[in-house]
């Protein structure tokens, strides 16, 4: 008669998944922001033709801009920055552009056990989500930002704390929603 091998908790299991796809999603973004950026390990292939992060500060620089000039403000725009006339300029930096909350976010999603449907709307909404709130804080920062040297008006701080609140008001309702399924299809 075999011996039954002691089952690990399923919220450990979860952590462990959840910690170990962090740790590799993230770092996976900082050597490709290593090899795209120049120095160092620098692949000027990847840098002109796989640049995912340039890529992102583009869409980010030039849809805040965008939507702003709809609303009747005057633009201009570079690679890095975008400057709202008569207001402020931006400087969108890479710790600007919320790969940290969406590798946070990413690791949740894929390590939570549910079903593929449910995990890849959650996903996609999600990010989408956090992009556009990102967009919101870039053109209030550019109309409205001074500058000041007090800690918790830093607005990386602020958005950072925005935006993993919506992830876990969002979290909570997501578990509850694929645990309420699972209960239902074990019972039949």
């Amino acid at each position: 008669m075999p011996k039954n091998k002691p089952q690990l908790n399923p919220a450990i299991v979860f952590v462990i998944k959840f910690l170990g796809l962090f740790a590799l999603l993230y770092g996976f973004y900082i050597i490709y922001l290593s090899l795209t950026a120049p120095g160092g390990l620098y692949s000027p292939f990847l840098d002109k033709h796989l640049n995912f992060i340039a890529w992102l500060r583009y869409v980010l620089i030039e849809s805040s801009s965008a939507t702003l000039q709809l609303l009747g403000y005057q633009t201009k725009t570079n690679i890095t920055q975008m400057l709202v006339v008569k207001h402020n300029i931006i400087n969108v930096g890479y710790d600007c552009l919320g790969f940290g909350v969406m590798t946070f976010f990413t690791a949740f999603v894929i390590a939570y056990p549910g079903v593929l449907k449910a995990k890849l709307y959650f996903f996609f909404v999600g990010i989408i989500s956090i992009q556009l709130l990102n967009l919101v804080r870039f053109m209030l920062l550019a109309l409205y930002w001074k500058h000041s040297n007090v800690y918790i008006t830093d607005h990386h701080t602020i958005f950072n704390l925005i935006a993993y609140l919506l992830i876990a008001v969002s979290i909570y309702f997501y578990t509850r929603y694929q645990d309420k399924y699972f209960k239902l299809h074990a019972a039949n």
